[in-house]
């Protein structure tokens, strides 16, 4: 009896494959006509049906002249969806198939722009979060995605655009490890706020963090009772910041008379 019903239901899903089939009107298209009806869709911003009919093709012309033009697409597309997974998973899918491919700049750069998004919610709104226990991990991979494509592709066409997305990457990570910096210092854990400024010293010592860092490494220190360390920050200060030292120096001795 199990047998029967086995073959009843092969014979059934056999069935429903060849009535789906049967209903498809892309079943006799050609490579050709499903990678222009592709590029249409995408065009037009249907890329729901731009990522249907791309994935017939890699499926029905695995080895055709469209099918690395189609996985590039179809990325592509995911991306557009939000599908960030699907997306990244089709980018280093790519990279790792077609390490010479004349366009492996773009997948790159995409694989960028998938974690750029991804994070760009968390990093504009930092300030309503409580910073020690996320780590924009996705702003870090788009970094390292943006810096490899600049140091792979300097001459890329979307260097340009990189760069600048590795600048503004830059400057809200080193904002992040600031606010964490902060963040401990005003609950009393020195040492754990003395390591984050310190971080933001040695990874983005070319942002505008680096003097909210040293402040937050000179109270740390004082904190501490490290008075030597304490003063070797506070003379860094004064040489690359003097107006805000000064500042910072007549609060602390106003504080200190009372």
């Amino acid at each position: 009896m199990k047998r029967w019903i086995i073959v009843g239901a092969t014979v059934w899903a056999a069935g429903c494959s060849l009535l789906a089939e049967k209903g498809d009107e892309t079943r006799s298209w050609s490579a050709q006509k499903l990678y222009s009806e592709a590029r249409a869709a995408l065009e037009e911003g249907a890329y729901a049906r731009a990522a249907e009919l791309l994935e017939k093709l890699e499926a029905r012309f695995p080895f055709g002249r469209f099918a690395q033009q189609a996985q590039m697409e179809l990325a592509y597309s995911h991306y557009k969806q939000g599908e960030s997974e699907l997306a990244l998973a089709a980018v280093e899918r790519f990279i790792r198939l077609y390490p010479d491919h004349p366009h492996l700049d773009y997948m790159y750069y995409l694989r960028g722009l998938i974690f750029f998004n991804e994070e760009r919610g968390l990093l504009a709104a930092l300030g309503n979060q409580d910073l020690s226990e996320r780590d924009p991990k996705g702003a870090r991979d788009a970094l390292a995605a943006f810096m490899e494509l600049l140091r792979r592709f300097p001459e890329s066409p979307y260097a340009e655009d990189a760069a600048a997305r590795a600048l503004y990457l830059r400057h809200a990570l080193a904002r992040h490890e600031l606010h964490v910096a902060r963040y401990y210092l005003k609950r009393g854990a020195f040492v754990a706020a003395a390591n984050r400024a310190k971080r933001v010293l040695q990874e983005f010592d070319d942002t505008p963090a680096v003097e909210g860092a040293l402040h937050v490494l000179a109270e740390a220190y004082r904190n501490l009772g490290l008075s030597d360390l304490q003063a070797d920050v506070e003379r860094v200060l004064q040489q690359n910041f003097p107006a805000q030292a000064k500042r910072e120096e007549r609060k602390r001795a106003w504080w200190q008379f009372w």
